[in-house]
């Protein structure tokens, strides 16, 4: 399971993608951001923070 929480990016904010498709997260992830918080990231940077998590 791949999961981005924006919390964990440091935004009070409860919102969690989840999913075993890492598009689908990326995608989720990415819209949230950019519609809540007014932040873009590339599709390579939400990559980064995946892997990163391990």
């Amino acid at each position: 399971m791949i999961k981005l929480v924006c919390r964990d990016y440091g935004f009070d904010c409860d919102f969690v993608s989840s999913a075993n498709d890492v598009e689908k997260v990326i995608t989720e992830y990415n819209t949230h951001s950019t519609e809540e918080h007014g932040i873009e990231y590339s599709k390579e940077a939400l990559m980064q923070f995946i892997i990163r998590k391990g």
